[in-house]
């Protein structure tokens, strides 16, 4: 049997689309892989990725969102 954790879940404000980051062990052990789970109405997108992927991604959105107009604390969004 897996050993899944939510780590979070929010919904995108544009489209709401629900999206869940769960850890996920496999019984027999190994590497624990970040689950994301993406939910459009009825339809689900969900995939697993090796902590190297999901850093270097995390890194990209991270660099992205800090890129965007008003994200570096002086007011049109969250700082």
């Amino acid at each position: 049997m897996e050993n899944v954790k939510t780590l979070v879940k929010f919904r995108v404000p544009i489209g709401n689309q629900a999206i869940e980051l769960q850890e996920f062990v496999f019984a027999g052990g190994g590497m624990p892989m970040l689950r994301t789970r993406i939910r459009e109405g009825s339809r689900f997108t969900i995939f697993d990725i090796d902590p190297v992927t999901a850093a270097q991604w995390g890194k990209a959105l991270s660099d992205w969102a800090a890129a965007q107009p008003g994200m570096d604390g002086t007011g049109g969004g969250p700082a």
